[in-house]
């Protein structure tokens, strides 16, 4: 039986002191893990990855985004994600600092952490362990494309698809 795709965006934003924003999620999936705020695209309307972003910050953080603070730091697919789905993820680094801790809701509670903790030893879906997180930190300011096979066996196959790293001034 074919696996459904799924289409997702994530948002990372910092605080004036460079501490990025994570949500502990209350659902699945990763429940009980630290990941960016986002979720998905609601294609039966047809929306946007940048609209998906924006509805999510304000859903989710009570942060008004404009696409215009959005900037696309990476892409990232994931063929079988745990057996349930396909996905493709728009990565977006938000412009706009945000400096006050979101309240908890439905989806989870958030906290903001520094970047020698990201992922560190904080629990995080092993798929950002792995190379979402190193690839969005080496490519912060630039952009970068991966796939992930993700195999029965639980084994992770990534491929970086396209890099372009920051440019130094």
């Amino acid at each position: 039986m074919p696996l459904p795709y799924k289409i997702s965006t994530l948002l990372y934003c910092f605080n004036d002191a460079g501490q990025i924003l994570l949500l502990n999620r209350a659902q699945e999936p990763n429940r009980g893990l630290w990941s960016p705020p986002g979720g998905k695209l609601k294609t039966e309307i047809g929306e946007s990855p940048y609209t998906c972003a924006c509805r999510e910050a304000f859903e989710e953080m009570n942060a008004s985004l404009e696409i215009t603070d959005l900037r696309l730091t990476g892409i990232t697919s994931e063929f079988g994600y745990l057996g349930q789905a396909h996905w493709l993820m728009f990565l977006f680094e938000s412009k706009k600092i945000i400096n006050d801790l979101p309240a908890p809701h439905r989806e989870g509670y958030f906290q903001f952490f520094d970047q020698s903790d990201v992922p560190g030893s904080l629990p995080v879906p092993e798929t950002d362990r792995e190379s979402i997180w190193p690839w969005f930190w080496r490519h912060r300011g630039g952009y970068f494309a991966a796939h992930c096979h993700t195999h029965p066996d639980g084994r992770l196959d990534w491929t970086l698809e396209e890099s372009c790293p920051p440019i130094e001034d």
